[in-house]
């Protein structure tokens, strides 16, 4: 198959810059790329293979840890020889490994393909059989941020990231459109037009990788690069680093032995970008081709002389909505006694998540946490949320929203999946349908609002319907959160909460009724399907 030659490429200049700051030094560490589809980014890809001399490999998103690492080859073993079959990693030595929607392979396989990209090897240990196999390949990894993000410690693992996104001129997106029809119609005929321009290219290539090793990286560039990483307040030093090893190949395809101070700016935007991202329910990089608080701080530094101190920045951004009041999940335990858990956003030092550390509660445990899952797969965690007139009242839907990022960073940490239903005026709706990237959900539940009146078993039965349709094998948790502040007089509502018990492995009812005069639904409710009871109130 004819690839689109890489020279041919319109309006994707980080891109292509940064597949060739990696594939002159591929000590920088990989490539990951976002952006929505129809960006060139596979294009773009499957272009610099050929210029490697290497195969292009595509880890597919279903793929074994055997598959990936390799194995035991079964034919060999059953004639008593101890021989191991290569897997995708060793497969790729000297090319590129590519994986699409990279956001969504299993952490354990980005873990093991960061390590190997590291390392430049794989070691497959088998059955007391170990064997270590070359893996130097370009690694470059695309994604769609609206379907979720990598964790940021993910994030960091790779060397430059890219934001793409389609050209907003008329005249660059024709000039797209001709040369892809061009391509189309005859791709011999189009790669030979531009020959020249790749062989140029390969030719650039080659003299850049004979030139790194020689390309000589000043101190003062070296200081600005650590001061700019110190204004930014990135973890470790890794972004220090890959911006610095960048640079060299910047300077290298430019064909110089010294970084310059272009160099180092061009090397910032793609090392560090990706890096600046801290808070998890933080919304996603915007497709805009500039950082401000990057451009911040390269322009700090332009001057000759780099000041040791710096104003002091806030370690993580603000956390998602609005601080709220301090509140607490009062639970009932065997004896009469009451356990109070924090219901307030998370913060660094108080990462206690409100929701599943209920659970563990109601089981007896103490400790704040909850085992919700089996092994490594998520739980889903489905929240019924009572968003009637009465819920703003006495500060109700606020405790809620501060309950839910909690249990937000808690998905977030364990990997499980969070539904929220919310039921007012005339029916129910589902807000965040499992699977939501967090960062959307974070945001979709800061926004909930208040009024109407309390269609209590609807909201019900569409939590039971979103439930019963999940086909994963998973455990499933249900938690309603109301005031209990609706009339049950036909009984619809107990029937739609035992139908709910029914589709979930658990059950919660969280009451929210507070005040003296208290009408007891939640828990006649709770009493009637044989869910758990607690109290959400102000501590």
């Amino acid at each position: 198959m004819t690839a689109f030659p890489l020279t041919a490429i319109v309006g994707q200049d980080d891109l292509v810059e940064a597949l060739l700051i990696c594939a002159v030094h591929p000590v920088v560490g990989g490539v990951l790329v976002r952006g929505e589809r129809g960006t060139a980014k596979t294009t773009a890809v499957r272009a610099l293979a050929p210029m490697l001399g290497g195969a292009l490999v595509d880890l597919p998103l279903g793929a074994t840890l055997d598959r990936v690492v390799g194995s035991l080859d079964v034919r060999a073993a059953l004639d008593g020889e101890h021989r191991v079959e290569a897997g995708l990693l060793s497969r790729a030595h000297g090319g590129v490994l590519y994986v699409d929607e990279v956001n969504l392979l299993a952490d354990h396989l980005v873990d093991v393909l960061l390590d190997a990209a590291a390392a430049g090897s794989v070691t497959v240990e088998r059955d007391g059989v170990s064997a270590v196999a070359d893996a130097r390949f370009l690694l470059v990894g695309t994604m769609n941020p609206e379907e979720g993000e990598l964790r940021p410690q993910l994030l960091d693992r790779f060397g430059l990231g890219v934001v793409v996104a389609g050209p907003r001129d008329p005249e660059v997106r024709a000039e797209i459109v001709r040369r892809r029809m061009a391509f189309d119609a005859d791709p011999a005929a189009f790669t030979a037009a531009w020959a020249d321009e790749e062989a140029a290219l390969a030719a650039r290539l080659a003299a850049a990788r004979a030139l790194v090793g020689e390309v000589d990286l000043g101190e003062r560039a070296l200081r600005r690069i650590t001061t700019v990483c110190c204004e930014l307040d990135l973890d470790g030093v890794r972004g220090d680093l890959v911006c610095a090893q960048a640079a060299r190949a910047l300077a290298a395809l430019d064909g110089e032995t010294e970084v310059a101070d272009r160099h180092v700016e061009r090397a910032a935007h793609l090392a560090l970008r990706h890096r600046l991202r801290r808070d998890p329910l933080a919304p996603p990089p915007s497709s805009s081709e500039r950082e401000p608080r990057l451009d911040e701080a390269l322009e700090s530094t332009e001057t000759n002389e780099l000041p040791a101190e710096r104003e002091e920045r806030s370690r993580m951004p603000a956390a998602v909505g609005a601080r709220l009041p301090s509140d607490a999940l009062v639970v009932p335990r065997r004896g009469g006694t009451l356990a109070a858990i924090d219901s307030r956003p998370a913060t660094d030092d108080d990462p206690i998540a409100a929701l599943p550390s209920l659970l563990a509660r109601l089981r007896g445990d103490a400790a704040p946490r909850t085992a919700i899952t089996d092994g490594r797969r998520g739980a889903l965690l489905c929240l019924v949320v009572d968003t009637s007139g009465s819920m703003g009242a006495q500060r109700r839907l606020a405790r809620v929203k501060g309950a839910i990022e909690r249990a937000l960073r808690e998905a977030y940490a364990r990997r499980d999946d969070i539904a929220i239903v919310t039921f007012a005026g005339t029916g129910a709706h589902t807000l965040v349908a499992p699977g939501t990237p967090l960062e959307t959900a974070a945001a979709q539940a800061a926004q909930l609002p208040a009024g109407g009146r309390t269609p209590l078993a609807a909201g019900l039965d569409h939590a039971a319907e979103l439930l019963e349709r999940d086909r994963a094998d998973r455990p499933r948790l249900a938690v309603l959160l109301t005031d209990g502040r609706a009339p049950d007089e036909d009984g619809r509502a107990r029937t739609a909460l035992r139908r709910l018990a029914a589709a979930a492995d658990r059950t919660v009812v969280a009451d929210l009724e507070d005040g003296r005069a208290r009408l007891g639904l939640a828990a006649e409710l709770a009493a009637s399907a044989g869910a758990d009871l607690t109290r959400l109130e102000a501590a």
